[in-house]
């Protein structure tokens, strides 16, 4: 299955600016299945690149800016050869088969960072650990809890929400939904991480697209046998070929897609305007 993605980030500045070093975490995790086939970024015409993989193997663009302008684009274009998966096609090991998963000595000493918890609190009764539980079963439960009782809400720009602060609201973006889960997880026992990257959604009708024109957030647990599974609690389901990751990390700071700063001598009106297209080929 071929998808062709469209990327355009641009921020206006009243006067011109000076940059940081900005930092993209938009590229696509490739693999022997899924080919990156047609690449093209740009920015400013006098920026310096520089591609990098980070601690979490994700593909860094560090894009250096030698001259203060009024305009900062960015431009990602691709064409995605992804595979089709079914999201339910794995196979656990023996001590992977209930949560919480029992863990090998090696494979804790690796997933340690993903079990540490970001905060504390009361969780539901239905989110809440309580003892063993067959695997598949609760994660899909835990995934349809968040779907169906945390409202969601769009909001296009600024960091995650806490998993209790989202709780107590009652709502959430995508991002602040993955928060949650990732926190629900480590809760019982299950090594998560939080996936930022590009969600096709033309199968279904325009009021039910949660990723439409911006990029989108999802979780991963690690079970043995299996690898890193995607869960995506803001459609409540599991994560299959039309999601393509581009960045994974524990924190919500590891997959931020776009981090840098602007610097003036007194303040300076801003404008983001940023778009993303994601459309199946053929």
């Amino acid at each position: 299955m071929k998808f062709h993605i469209q990327l355009e980030t641009t921020y206006s500045y009243e006067n011109p600016v000076s940059f940081s070093p900005h930092i993209l975490r938009v590229f696509p995790r490739t693999d022997l299945f899924t080919r990156c086939e047609k690449r093209s970024f740009s920015t400013l015409p006098d920026a310096r690149i520089h591609y990098r993989n980070d601690a979490f193997d994700n593909t860094v663009a560090s894009c250096f800016f030698p001259e203060a302008d009024r305009h900062l684009p960015f431009r990602l274009s691709l064409e995605i050869d992804v595979p089709e998966k079914n999201p339910f096609s794995f196979l656990l090991d023996a001590h992977a088969l209930q949560i919480p998963p029992r863990y090998k000595d090696e494979e804790r000493a690796f997933l340690a960072s993903y079990l540490v918890l970001e905060g504390s609190g009361p969780l539901p009764a239905p989110l809440a650990p309580v003892g063993a539980r067959p695997t598949v079963e609760t994660l899909v439960n835990l995934t349809h809890w968040i779907h169906e009782n945390i409202a969601y809400e769009e909001r296009p720009t600024g960091l995650p929400r806490g998993a209790y602060e989202t709780l107590s609201r009652g709502n959430g973006s995508c991002r602040d939904q993955a928060v949650l889960l990732a926190e629900v997880l480590r809760r019982n026992g299950v090594a998560a991480r939080l996936v930022s990257g590009y969600l096709w959604e033309g199968d279904k009708p325009a009021g039910e697209r949660h990723a439409e024109s911006s990029l989108h957030m999802w979780t991963e647990a690690f079970l043995p046998g299996a690898g890193w599974i995607g869960l995506d609690p803001a459609n409540g389901v599991l994560a299959d070929h039309h999601f393509i990751a581009a960045a994974v990390g524990r924190t919500a700071q590891d997959v931020a897609p776009l981090a840098g700063s602007y610097y003036a001598s007194e303040p300076v009106a801003s404008k983001l305007e940023s778009r993303v297209s994601v459309v199946k080929a053929g």
